[in-house]
């Protein structure tokens, strides 16, 4: 039995692994701002703001065998800007790992993610954890785990006896999710660069929430992507909503966003270009290799799963 502590345990991700470790006969404290909604009776809850002193002292106190660190921020609340994402994913973290190093905790287990390998023209057709971690400066996600990679990268040299599992992960849905990713796929013409059908690939927050279960207890520490096998691209998905395609040249698109986002006509900037152009698509063939984990669901298997609870 191990001491497992969870950051971010009340978003979608955390509550699905709490599910897992229900019953599993490990000492499980859940953190975050607010009690995950149906914490399961083997779980207890402590208040921790990763932004604050809250990880040296709880963690300090707690003194956990391992940490399963999920605490992030995908899309920014309306009004609160990069400054906080920051503070969150790279700050915050930089706390977790210094309390877990502080409170000797054996392994830290991150999820990272697919965006931290950058939206780059050069990127291989199927990217692999040998690739090199480029992130974008104008993506503040992509950026920050890229920060957050190079941050964990440097403790492996400095700190070898903290084991670390870095999880880079495809998207993620599951029954509930609602972002800005599912947000593209609800629009009545789904919008695609021409010459360039920049594929997904998913994973099944079951499966993930699986992973990470395999990554706190007996899996093998390491850094591998997560993504159920194959991928999708917009057309594909498209049809599969059986919605049309809108396919607009590069160089429209930027040159729209360029006019429509000064005049708050678009959340977007012309940078998002990029986005569409180039998302890193993830070869999973380390974590079924080497980890030891089959994706129970494909990607086109976890989307029709979302497609079905959307009720698309």
């Amino acid at each position: 039995m191990s001491r497992i502590l969870i950051t971010g345990a009340g978003g979608m991700v955390g509550r699905a692994l709490l599910a897992e470790l229900a019953g599993s006969g490990h000492e499980v404290i859940a953190t975050d701002l607010a009690e995950p909604a149906a914490l399961p009776a083997t779980a207890r809850f402590a208040r921790m703001d990763v932004t604050t002193d809250d990880p040296a002292q709880v963690i300090g106190v707690e003194r956990p065998e391992v940490i399963v660190h999920l605490a992030s921020i995908v899309t920014p609340p309306p009004g609160s800007g990069r400054a906080l994402a920051h503070r969150v994913d790279v700050e915050g973290t930089k706390k977790v790992l210094a309390a877990a190093l502080a409170a000797g905790t054996r392994r830290l287990v991150v999820t990272s993610s697919g965006a931290a390998y950058g939206y780059h023209a050069d990127n291989p057709a199927w990217l692999r954890e040998s690739d090199p971690v480029r992130g974008n400066p104008e993506f503040p996600y992509s950026d920050h785990k890229r920060q957050v990679e190079e941050m964990l990268a440097e403790t492996r040299r400095t700190h070898p006896e903290l084991e670390q599992v870095v999880l880079r992960v495809g998207t993620v849905l599951g029954q509930g999710t609602d972002n800005q990713i599912t947000a593209l796929f609800r629009k009545t013409r789904l919008l695609t660069i021409k010459g360039s059908d920049s594929p997904f690939v998913f994973i099944w927050t079951r499966d993930l929430a699986r992973i990470l279960l395999r990554a706190a207890t007996d899996g093998p520490a390491g850094i591998y992507n997560v993504a159920g096998d194959g991928a999708l691209g917009m057309s594909e998905i498209a049809g599969r909503l059986g919605k049309p395609v809108l396919r607009l040249p590069a160089w429209a698109l930027k040159a729209a966003l360029t006019i429509a986002h000064p005049l708050g006509l678009s959340r977007y900037g012309p940078e998002q270009v990029r986005f569409l152009q180039y998302r890193p698509v993830l070869a999973n063939d380390a974590l079924k290799r080497e980890f030891g984990y089959v994706p129970e669901k494909t990607s086109a298997e976890t989307f029709e799963l979302w497609k079905t609870w959307a009720g698309l």
